[in-house]
């Protein structure tokens, strides 16, 4: 995180809530899921379109399931069109930044969804895999990003079908 940290002074902050993720993924090898699901949400850069998938399915699913995300090249910050359109739907994901992808979260998570990451993601026997083919949102208007995210709407409505998760 520190060769990608914009500003210095917020390191202490992105390392404590990346710490307490990767803690939360131990838990969960460790002692169990406590009955919830967790899915981990993959690209690139985790900048733009595994950030807005995340914010879809903690905001419809809520407690019923531990969501992570990450990059298997982790950009500089989250796309700022990404996190306009989301707001725009009444889900801030402004606090979101690119990270990288790690064994403990990735063997924690029950379905592991790429779009777009390839040859990068992780594959560990047992998983559940999905594959969302699309559009980087990275330099495209906000007009783009906003059919970005409704089509990931979509996909994660599907996804929580699937899981039997309920609406928070």
């Amino acid at each position: 995180l520190q060769s990608r940290s914009k500003f210095a002074h917020w390191l202490p902050v992105l390392v404590e809530r990346f710490t307490r993720d990767r803690l939360r993924a131990l838990e969960r090898l460790e002692v169990g899921t406590l009955g919830k699901p967790g899915v981990l949400f993959l690209c690139v850069h985790n900048a733009g379109r595994s950030q807005m998938a995340a914010g879809w399915l903690r905001d419809m699913a809520g407690d019923n399931v531990d969501v992570f995300s990450g990059g298997s090249d982790p950009g500089l910050e989250t796309n700022a069109s990404a996190i306009a359109a989301m707001a725009e739907v009444g889900i801030d994901i402004s606090r979101e930044y690119p990270k990288p992808w790690t064994d403990e979260i990735a063997r924690s998570a029950d379905g592991i969804v790429s779009m777009g990451c390839g040859d990068a993601c992780p594959v560990y026997p047992g998983k559940r895999y999905e594959e969302w083919e699309l559009i980087d949102p990275s330099g495209q208007p906000v007009e783009v990003v906003r059919e970005i995210r409704d089509e990931i709407k979509e996909h994660v409505e599907a996804l929580m079908a699937s899981l039997e998760l309920t609406p928070a």
